[in-house]
């Protein structure tokens, strides 16, 4: 009976440590935009031994809906022996997720992200832990010798291109994959933010200047020298945006459909209404052609229009006789007068009144009498 209780129990805590594992591993939020690119700074004097750097990332609200900027600070490790791993935004096939930072003995992935002082992308190179004392690498971090006097000098070569994007994967976005001793250290212990961490976010919400809508990627305050110190005189201001600020509006297009470049032709091919808005130029030329030709016969028969008076001109002198009117009904006469030869005999002498200077004439003899006066008049010339 007591083997079941302890099951239970065990399973219980099973249970838990997956939850409070999930519970800062990755925020449930998802975000169609990217966040604005990472500003330029300089990192403030380390105030003390034992303070770790904790950069800065641009955190999301939806109660404003905008991406703000919660600065690089000074904190102190929860743990002897223990490192900070980054937040990171990334790419999760419908919207952009970010994946909360951590405590524990091994730096684990935070998306390839090149944060700098130290954070390069792959671990950290700002400091080590050595016989129970943290020791900072002067020539990545800012401390003051007088004060922290666990220092060495190891200069470290970065290989990753400084281009201050913030996010992993999508559309522009960093394109790196953990490795095998990264993956191991998700593994690992974990502590989630401390509380100094935990307040120093939510100053920084309150804030309406850290807003990237208000700072345009450049915040005001982008580092402390101590969690919430945000009125410190050892405040640094960023020295400009990692790239020119574009406005969530106009970015909310181009990222809710994928961020990704194979995603765009997917959806401009899924969209009937694109297609049906591209037919109606397509039938303004196909009509076109069909009024031209259609204008054309319009003209033609204009141009036959004088000729076919002519008939009606004809029968007028044949108006004057009633006899012939009476032996054959006027639908024949205008439906027949070409087809049939009976109304074509009939009216011989009707183009001889129209035409009074060819009538005397026969077709023959127009040649000679044409021909005559051309060759009478050559030779007096």
């Amino acid at each position: 009976m007591r083997i079941i209780p302890s099951i239970r129990s065990l399973l219980f805590a099973l249970l838990m440590l997956a939850m409070s594992a999930a519970s800062f591993a990755q925020v449930s939020i998802s975000i169609s935009f990217a966040p604005p690119a990472l500003p330029v700074y300089e990192q403030p004097l380390c105030p003390g031994e034992g303070y770790l750097w904790t950069p800065g990332y641009w955190a999301y609200a939806n109660d404003f809906d905008d991406y703000y900027w919660v600065p690089g600070t000074w904190v102190m490790a929860p743990e002897v022996g223990f490192l900070w791993t980054p937040g990171y935004w990334g790419w999760g096939g419908n919207g952009f997720v970010f994946y909360d930072g951590y405590w524990g003995p091994t730096v684990g992935f935070y998306g390839g992200i090149s944060y700098g002082y130290g954070y390069f992308g792959q671990g950290y190179e700002g400091g080590r832990w050595q016989n129970g004392q943290f020791y900072y690498n002067r020539s990545v971090s800012n401390v003051n010798i007088t004060n922290i006097h666990n220092v060495y000098n190891t200069t470290v070569i970065n290989n990753t291109t400084v281009n201050h994007i913030s996010y992993n994967g999508g559309n522009g976005g960093i394109n790196a994959r953990p490795r095998p001793e990264e993956e191991a250290a998700a593994r690992e212990k974990h502590i989630p933010p401390v509380a100094v961490q935990t307040q120093h976010v939510q100053a920084a919400r309150a804030n309406p200047e850290l807003r990237a809508s208000a700072n345009q990627g450049k915040p005001p305050v982008a580092a402390t020298p101590k969690p919430g110190a945000f009125n410190d005189r050892a405040v640094v201001p960023a020295k400009e945006a990692g790239a020119p600020y574009k406005p969530a509006g106009n970015r909310a297009a181009v990222p809710p459909s994928a961020n990704t470049p194979a995603a765009h032709p997917e959806n401009n091919a899924a969209r009937p209404d694109r297609a049906e808005s591209n037919r109606p130029p397509t039938a303004q030329p196909n009509n076109q052609p069909d009024r031209q030709p259609a204008a054309q016969p319009n003209n033609r028969p204009e141009s036959i229009r004088p000729a076919t008076p002519q008939p009606n001109n004809r029968p007028d002198p044949n108006r004057n006789e009633p006899v012939q009117r009476s032996q054959t009904p006027p639908p024949i006469e205008r439906s027949q007068p070409q087809h049939t030869p009976p109304p074509a005999e009939m009216r011989p002498a009707a183009p001889e009144p129209q035409r009074p200077q060819p009538a005397a004439q026969t077709p023959g003899e127009k040649k000679p009498q044409d021909e005559q006066p051309k060759r009478d008049e050559k030779p007096p010339q």
